[in-house]
């Protein structure tokens, strides 16, 4: 059993989430808690209700998220809003969300862990957002068909592709998410390809005027990758017991 309050300060320390600005609606940090005992650490990409439910079925602990409970932003706690936090008090879950802190951790940050996986090395930080880069861009040798299939099998599902950009492929640059209106300023830096999470419509053929690839592997599944190994480590750290709640949305 550890404290719920020394987690907190370790992930907030790690996360420099007091540091890194994010949207308004993020509320990066403990969303719902008090002073608890915790042996059990839920990693999950959102706060949903059904999130929250499976979370509550396996009993009391730290559900640790990326996209909060606030996301919607200022409303009154009535309706679902309230059934799902009663659930979560009733349960005794805690519920901490990271958004951009964990987008960019240099370690386990969703950026460098999905670059990690495609194989994409000499990294460097790119594209910024409220107050930080919150990107990367990195060398990467192979053809787009390679890159397609490393995609898919690093999300471990289908892989949108605009083949926009040429087959030979040197630059990629990375932010996972809801990204894929960034594909100007993508193509500004050099890069043969781009892999996000989603992106709106327009994002496809803009793309294919400027000759970029772009690979929507999917805002969830981009996303999956911080929560699961920032929760393995918490969960070593504090030698608790961890477990991923999967619940894709296939956006």
């Amino acid at each position: 059993m550890a404290k719920l309050s020394e987690m907190v300060a370790w992930m907030d320390a790690q996360l420099r989430t007091a540091e890194i600005g994010d949207y308004p609606h993020a509320l990066n940090g403990l969303q719902l808690g008090d002073e608890a005992e915790i042996s059990q650490i839920y990693a999950a990409v959102d706060a949903s209700f059904p999130v929250i439910q499976k979370a509550a079925t396996r009993g009391p602990g730290l559900l640790l998220v990326h996209h909060g409970l606030f996301w919607q932003g200022l409303q009154p706690i009535r309706g679902v809003q309230y059934r799902k936090i009663k659930h979560a008090m009733d349960a005794g879950v805690a519920i901490y969300s990271s958004h951009l802190p964990l987008d960019v951790h240099p370690e386990f940050g969703n950026n460098f862990l999905l670059a990690q996986a495609l194989g994409v090395y000499q990294l460097e930080p790119v594209i910024e957002s409220h107050g930080q880069k919150v990107g990367l861009i990195g060398n990467w040798r192979g053809t787009r068909a390679e890159l397609l299939e490393r995609a898919s099998s690093a999300v471990g599902s289908h892989v949108h592709h605009c083949p926009g950009g040429p087959d030979e492929i040197r630059r990629v640059a990375i932010i996972t998410g809801g990204a894929g209106g960034e594909v100007a300023k993508i193509a500004a830096l050099g890069a043969d390809a781009f892999v996000t999470g989603e992106g709106p419509h327009w994002s496809y053929p803009l793309a294919e005027e400027l000759g970029l690839n772009v690979f929507y592997a999917g805002h969830y599944a981009t996303e999956t990758f911080g929560v699961k190994i920032l929760a393995g480590i918490l969960a070593a750290h504090f030698a608790c017991k961890c477990d991923f709640i999967d619940h894709p949305t296939g956006l």
